[in-house]
């Protein structure tokens, strides 16, 4: 990738993901809330729904920057013929490896971020210190392992569903999406991979608020995830669905919306200034 593309991508990436982060929080906080181990009642209901919102301040621009330079880095390493029936596996390898990366920046800022929302009492930097003292640099990666597994396949159902429906709305209208119809596409890809990979986010959440002497806290999502239904059936599976993808379509609206527009505004830039 050349320069240009490479700093599009990174900040095109980071503005979008800062954007839909801090937009959509209270939705994310009463999504946790509803899945916590507690219930949504101890876990604060709908008191202080901006607990933890400093750490997602902190994180979001890299993690979202990290996500997309590594997608559009690896769209490029894989770059062939773009008719090609491999295009969707192309996608999916791209959304994985961008995944991987980003949650090396996402694990930690969600760790603490979720432990805020769930102890809206306690400052999101005094949680920072107690994590640290208490467990070491390891507790800010718990559950990585689950945040991965969730992120993957939630990756490789978007951004393939979305690349796809761009593609067709593109060949309907026999030009390229503008940057809300990139958008809408976003939203619809975005709500659907979300209701389907809920579980996975259910342990994922269970896990990172897990105390640390307990089994859940060891990571493995299998587990917990016989642990919900042994306990809660379907529905702790489930648990926080609707603010779930009521959050992901809104922010795969803005989010896929807001990049392609800042990568589109930011290539016209660097082509003027050549």
């Amino acid at each position: 990738m050349n320069q240009p593309g490479f700093v599009v991508s990174l900040v095109a990436g980071g503005v979008a993901g800062a954007s839909v982060d801090l937009i959509l929080f209270p939705l994310d906080t009463i999504k946790t809330r509803l899945q916590s181990p507690q219930g949504f009642k101890r876990a604060g209901g709908f008191r202080g729904i901006y607990a933890g919102v400093p750490s997602t301040a902190i994180g979001s621009f890299p993690n979202a920057a990290a996500f997309f330079l590594t997608y559009e880095y690896v769209k490029w390493f894989l770059h062939g013929d773009s008719s090609s029936c491999w295009l969707p596996v192309k996608h999916m390898l791209a959304a994985s490896a961008g995944e991987v990366v980003a949650c090396l920046i996402r694990v930690p800022s969600e760790v603490v971020k979720q432990r805020a929302q769930v102890s809206a009492s306690s400052r999101t930097f005094q949680i920072f210190c107690n994590i640290l003292y208490e467990e070491g640099l390891q507790g800010l990666y718990r559950g990585y392992k689950s945040t991965v597994l969730r992120e993957i396949p939630f990756s490789l159902v978007q951004f393939s569903l979305w690349e796809y429906l761009k593609a067709l709305w593109s060949w309907r209208q026999d030009h390229a999406v503008d940057s809300w119809q990139s958008a809408v596409c976003g939203a619809f890809a975005g709500g659907f991979a979300a209701v389907i990979t809920t579980p996975l986010d259910v342990a994922k959440t269970r896990i990172m608020l897990a105390k640390a002497e307990s089994s859940t806290a060891s990571g493995n999502v299998l587990s917990a995830l016989r642990g919900l239904w042994r306990s809660q059936g379907f529905t702790g599976l489930f648990a926080g669905v609707f603010p779930r993808m009521a959050a992901i379509s809104l922010g795969g609206f803005i989010f896929l919306g807001a990049y392609e527009q800042a990568r589109s505004m930011l290539s016209r830039v660097g082509r003027q200034s050549r």
